[in-house]
């Protein structure tokens, strides 16, 4: 794909949809949730997720990954991309 696609499709999406920045605040939600809620190597990704969504107030997630989320049910609603 020509990178002038590219930058024009990224432009166009940054308009049209609301992008949830890791922020200060997104660290100290993960720092939290790695304190309350066990975690370990490729999870801490999936923690940093979830800790953007919640500074974010984004309540949904539609994952392939269901099992990899459900630690953290009780604080987001996982969707399954396929029932």
């Amino acid at each position: 794909m020509p990178i002038a696609d590219v930058i024009r499709d990224i432009l166009h999406f940054e308009s049209v949809l609301k992008i949830a920045d890791e922020t200060a605040a997104v660290t100290q939600q993960l720092l939290a949730l790695l304190a309350a809620i066990p975690c370990g190597g490729k999870q801490v990704h999936d923690a940093n997720i979830v800790a953007t969504m919640l500074v974010h107030g984004v309540p949904n997630l539609l994952t392939h990954n269901v099992a990899d989320f459900k630690r953290f049910g009780h604080l987001i609603n996982i969707i399954p991309l396929v029932p």
